[in-house]
């Protein structure tokens, strides 16, 4: 009996000599491990927590192919030059389209006329065009500031001069409804015939243009109409 009692009493002095005199379950100090570190609360089975992963690099856009990028280089080609092309026919040059005959042989009904916007600086037997009734026309400069013209029986005077016209081929002759002569050309005024004499409106009826109101030198014959 007192050797059972021996015993107890010595298993209990070894378990107390293990758990240490301050261990009592359910003490979180007393459940600390012996080196200080905390023990892992997370659930069994389950590792470490990492960090989120970084996102995976951005592929960098594919390249477009040697076509595309030409194919993208002409458009870009285009619309700059047709840009260019519209600047210049805005402000700079015109074309012009022959509607009537007043102009004939020169120009014919069909052409195609190229002019400076920006040139009014005329002389005689220059080309220019103006309006008239709402139609723009193909004229030549008979005379300018300062010069006296009429139109007698030996044709077209300017300055007391009877004026030699190679390429007109029909006579000069006043009109029954048209201006008095002779004329004297204020300044920046110009004097307008068409070639076909015969039939051309032009300063035989309307008078006098000053050069404002004309909208360009004739620069050029850019297309003849084909004789059908």
């Amino acid at each position: 009996m007192n050797d059972i009692t021996s015993r107890d009493h010595a298993g209990e002095k070894s378990a107390h000599q293990i758990r240490g005199p301050n261990l009592v379950r359910g003490d979180p100090a007393a459940e600390r491990p012996p080196d200080g570190h905390l023990y892992d609360e997370r659930p069994p089975g389950q590792g470490p927590q990492e960090s989120p992963a970084p996102p995976p690099p951005r592929r960098p856009a594919p390249k477009p192919t040697s076509w595309q990028h030409d194919l993208g280089m002409l458009g870009v080609k285009i619309g700059v030059f047709a840009i260019v092309v519209t600047l210049v026919f805005t402000f700079l040059f015109g074309v012009h389209y022959v509607v009537e005959p007043g102009m004939t042989p020169a120009f014919k009904d069909g052409d195609l006329v190229l002019y400076n916007r920006t040139d009014k600086n005329y002389r005689r037997d220059d080309l220019t065009l103006v309006t008239y009734k709402g139609q723009m026309q193909v004229r030549r400069v008979v005379a300018t500031a300062g010069d006296t013209v009429d139109i007698t029986g030996e044709g077209l005077v300017v300055n007391g001069s009877r004026q030699q016209e190679r390429e007109i081929y029909k006579e000069t002759v006043r009109y029954v409804e048209g201006i008095d002569f002779p004329l004297k050309l204020g300044p920046g005024e110009v004097f307008l015939l068409g070639d076909a004499r015969d039939i051309a409106d032009d300063s035989r009826i309307y008078g006098s243009v000053h050069v404002a109101d004309t909208h360009g030198k004739v620069m050029t014959l850019l297309l003849r109409r084909r004789n059908l």
